[in-house]
């Protein structure tokens, strides 16, 4: 497949290296010194899965891509909406645009933009970040996507990723009811990245306090209650099946947002507690643990300036 990767960070480097390693004609669109990085020494891979140095095709605007069957989003979510409009010509070449972001709400926001015909629905499952310009490391050994149509035309689309997945040997599974695998994995996420970045800690320390295990739990809980809600088929032990996958995490993993804090990053709060918040709201029921999360990283959410 000819395959572009917009926001060629932890999941998008990660993934659309293991998918060019395979022989996928895949072209990256990245900003600043990383994008320096990948046009002049390549994309270096440092995972227990494997390290690697490719060679890569890396362009600073999608107009330059040359066109794709796929894209790859990738992109943090608070860029979602310009990404979506910056991949406009990718899109009007016959691009289906699958969204590998945290939250619940890229297939709706990116379809706003672009047309909701145009947009699948996807998750991604990885630790992994930039390292050092034109870097990608990962933590751990998990690394899987879970993506499907949301539209029929978008079947055929969703066959040929999947199997280029795959060929690549990446953990790959085609689902027909994405938005409950979004919302599943939304239990797992705002838990975490919450916890940690409230904590300031790992998700092995997380895990193994009375008291933070008792939050990571709670906030959970709350967004399984919204999901719920909003009428997604999530089952009745989500909650303790998270929890349990939770467990068997390395110790040494956190969250993305967690990297951002401790960096002075921006935060993606407002997609993920504050969203729980936001949509409890909406439903007419409470959600006080993740909106005393949000409030306490609310000063933060711009990043140092």
């Amino acid at each position: 497949m000819r395959i572009a990767v917009m926001g060629a960070g932890g999941v998008g480097g990660y993934f659309g290296a293991r998918l060019a390693q395979a022989g996928n004609e895949v072209v990256f669109i990245a900003r600043g010194k990383h994008l320096e990085a990948l046009r002049a020494k390549g994309l270096s891979l440092k995972s227990p899965m494997g390290e690697a140095t490719l060679k890569v095709e890396a362009v600073a605007d999608p107009a330059d891509a040359g066109g794709a069957e796929a894209v790859l989003f990738a992109v943090k979510l608070w860029d979602t909406e310009s990404a979506a409009e910056r991949i406009r010509p990718l899109v009007a070449g016959g691009a289906v645009v699958i969204p590998f972001q945290n939250g619940v709400e890229s297939i709706e926001r990116i379809g706003a933009v672009l047309g909701r015909e145009r947009v699948m629905g996807g998750a991604a499952y990885i630790a992994a970040r930039i390292g050092s310009p034109g870097e990608i490391v990962q933590t751990g050994t998990m690394a899987r996507l879970r993506f499907g149509p949301v539209e029929s035309s978008q079947r055929a689309a969703s066959q040929a990723l999947h199997a280029a997945c795959v060929k690549a040997g990446i953990q790959a599974e085609l689902t027909d009811d994405i938005v409950r695998v979004l919302w599943e994995k939304f239990v797992l996420l705002v838990a975490i990245s919450g916890t940690t970045s409230v904590a300031r800690s790992r998700i092995g320390v997380v895990r193994a306090d009375p008291d933070l295990r008792w939050l990571l739990a709670a906030a959970m809980r709350e967004t399984w209650q919204v999901g719920r809600k909003r009428g997604v088929a999530l089952a009745d032990d989500q909650v303790a099946a998270t929890l349990k996958m939770v467990d068997g995490l390395p110790a040494e993993m956190t969250s993305s947002m967690h990297g951002d804090l401790d960096s002075g990053g921006r935060l993606e709060a407002p997609w993920l507690s504050g969203a729980v918040a936001r949509m409890a709201r909406e439903a007419g029921i409470d959600a006080p643990i993740n909106h005393a999360i949000y409030a306490a990283l609310k000063p933060f959410v711009e990043g140092k300036r």
